[in-house]
């Protein structure tokens, strides 16, 4: 029976950690250079391994790319389509959950870059750009498609072209990461991600409001303070409604 030594067991550990250590080196080197100026002998020296290495875990570029969406970026929209099917609460809620979760998850990380990325070299790589379509914009347009129809069923949003308002709910995003990594480092000033969204939020979510519940719900409760004190002059017996008669009257 053979026993692993520690150095052994040092060696698999090590092993088993190779690939997340190309991956994360990858990504750094993408949202540095760009998909079309990093290569792949970069991304081995920068994990600390021989290129002959990295081409037993990754057999491309290309496969390399994948992997990192889906190990970084993916696994976000995968919370989001459990979040989608699980909450109980408003549409309205839902959207700010989902939002904030992206930012949290993929825009305030380096994963924030790969927008960047896809945006500028997309035409030259039709099969990343059909692929990352594929793995990421469609399943986050159905997502928000999915949220906001809610919304318009449950009568919570007016109705909408669906169709176009989950691409107005989306773009503001994307834009919050291109600039972060490109136009941000010009200004002194720095864009506070945090106000952005919340701003963005107010302004789509008052956009979607069914203005004509929220009218029903402002009359109802207009009514409720105005028979409040009224309700201190009346007594209910035998399921009749009698004023009181104040003193002094």
């Amino acid at each position: 029976m053979m026993v692993q030594t520690r150095q052994d067991r040092r060696w698999t550990r090590r092993k088993e950690a190779r690939p997340a250590e190309l991956i994360s080196a990858a990504l750094d080197l993408f949202v540095e250079r760009g998909f079309s100026l990093t290569r792949l002998e970069d991304v081995a020296a920068r994990a600390g391994v021989s290129k002959g290495t990295l081409y037993l875990y990754f057999p491309s570029k290309e496969d390399l790319f994948k992997a990192v969406v889906r190990g970084g970026i993916v696994p976000a929209i995968e919370r989001a389509e459990r979040l989608l099917s699980e909450h109980q609460g408003n549409a309205s809620t839902l959207i700010r959950d989902m939002v904030k979760g992206w930012w949290v998850s993929v825009g305030s990380t380096r994963l924030g870059g790969i927008p960047k990325l896809m945006i500028s070299e997309s035409r030259n790589f039709p099969e990343l750009t059909q692929f990352y379509y594929r793995e990421v914009i469609s399943r986050v347009h159905r997502l928000v498609a999915a949220a906001v129809q809610r919304g318009v069923d449950s009568g919570e949003f007016r109705p909408v072209d669906v169709e176009y308002v989950k691409r107005l709910v989306i773009a503001p995003l994307w834009l919050l990461t291109v600039w972060r990594f490109s136009f941000d480092y010009c200004e002194s000033n720095k864009l506070d991600p945090v106000t952005y969204l919340d701003s963005h939020l107010d302004l789509i979510l008052r956009g979607l409001e069914n203005e004509e519940v929220t009218q029903v719900s402002g009359v109802e409760a207009n009514d409720t303070k105005t028979a409040a004190p009224d309700s201190m002059c009346l007594n209910i017996t035998g399921g009749h409604r009698e004023h009181l008669v104040k003193p002094g009257t």
